[in-house]
């Protein structure tokens, strides 16, 4: 290919259509919520739970930030969600509880993810 038809195709329309933030969430859940649930080892568990977290601790320094958005008590409850994964991990990774807590409110959260997918 030439650069003529580089700079052609350069600005065509996007073949894919882009993701939108609540997209790009719910699928950051599916990836983390398949993994907690399909761990068959420690090991598995161990980097599917530090996941787990990771996107935890992402959601609530962006509610934290005074850009967000969102309504103060959905805020609070997300920032209070993410603080909560954090305590039960590390009884998940202590072995005194399974990740089925977290796979539960994971589950929350898409379906909700999904709701305002569907009505908007």
């Amino acid at each position: 290919m030439n650069a003529l038809q580089l700079a052609k195709t350069a600005y065509s329309p996007v073949a894919a259509p882009l993701r939108t933030a609540q997209c790009t969430e719910y699928e950051a859940f599916v990836k983390v919520t398949t993994a907690l649930r399909s761990a068959r080892n420690p090991a598995e568990m161990a980097r599917a739970v530090y996941e787990n977290r990771r996107l935890w601790g992402l959601l609530a320094a962006d509610v934290a930030g005074d850009g967000n958005r969102l309504p103060g008590a959905l805020r609070a409850r997300i920032f209070y969600l993410s603080e909560f994964t954090s305590h039960h991990s590390r009884k998940v990774l202590a072995g005194d509880a399974t990740a089925d807590v977290l796979v539960d409110i994971n589950s929350a959260v898409m379906a909700g993810l999904r709701q305002q997918r569907s009505a908007g």
